[in-house]
């Protein structure tokens, strides 16, 4: 009976172990929000100090993104700069939970140039100013805010032709950090990101000039497949994660 208890006993811990180095071995496709980069470096080696597991990481614009996954790209996890495009994922079928809020954006006015950028709606009219850049709201969120804040302001009629839209917010950080454009609307992440060396000056958009930027994400139908998926979509909810969020420019709940 011993020998059988005993038996029984390591079987399981074998099963178990080899449970284990399976959901370890397999790698995680997550697709993010260009604004999530710099913070998504941090998450990922913690995910990857907790857990084993590795993380495949693929970036571009919320919309871009959505249009892939809509297009059959083998993605895990989608974590958008929105609610809105993981909505229409989850009325398409195409996830397994509803569209979760993990974080919430803070918009900014940055530039390599120390401008008064607190007076932004003032600058972006002068000759100080002579290129702006910004999402293209129409794929990236943090666009569609830049945009209502200039419309709010009233200036965005003057100041379209000064507009250099950006792909992502990863592009709009390129022409801010070269010095492309004098002046664009980003992520506050961007200068909370220690990586970056380059000396940047910027204002906070007050936010009661854009809608919330909630970030949104969902587990999708080929997370199914990967028993790893779970351990992420909790992880990003939880404190730990919160805090590296928090560290890097973002609210949370």
């Amino acid at each position: 009976m011993v020998k059988l208890f005993t038996k029984t006993f390591s079987l399981f811990f074998i099963a178990l172990w080899f449970f284990t180095a399976g959901v370890q071995a397999q790698t995680l496709k997550v697709a993010i929000a260009a604004n999530l980069q710099p913070v998504m470096k941090a998450l990922k080696k913690d995910f990857k100090l907790n857990t084993g597991i590795n993380i495949d990481v693929i970036s571009g614009s919320s919309g871009n993104l959505a249009a892939q996954i809509r297009n059959g790209a083998p993605y895990d996890v989608f974590l958008s700069a929105d609610r809105d495009f993981p909505q229409t994922l989850q009325r398409d079928g195409l996830t397994i939970k509803d569209p979760v809020v993990y974080a919430q954006g803070v918009l900014i006015i940055c530039s390599t140039h120390n401008l008064s950028l607190a007076n932004w709606n003032g600058l972006l009219l002068t000759d100080n100013v002579k290129k702006i850049a910004i999402g293209n709201p129409a794929i990236a969120p943090y666009g569609k805010a830049a945009q209502q804040a200039i419309i709010k302001a009233g200036i965005y009629d003057k100041v379209q032709t000064k507009i250099v839209f950006g792909e992502s917010i990863s592009q709009v950080n390129t022409y801010i950090i070269t010095g492309v454009v004098q002046a664009g609307f980003t992520t506050l992440s961007l200068v909370k990101d220690q990586a970056n060396k380059q000396k940047l000056f910027y204002s906070l958009i007050n936010p009661k000039n854009y809608a919330p930027i909630e970030q949104a994400m969902v587990l999708l139908k080929h997370s199914a497949k990967n028993a790893a998926a779970e351990k992420f979509y909790q992880y990003i909810l939880s404190p730990r994660a919160k805090n590296i969020f928090k560290a890097y420019g973002y609210h949370t709940l």
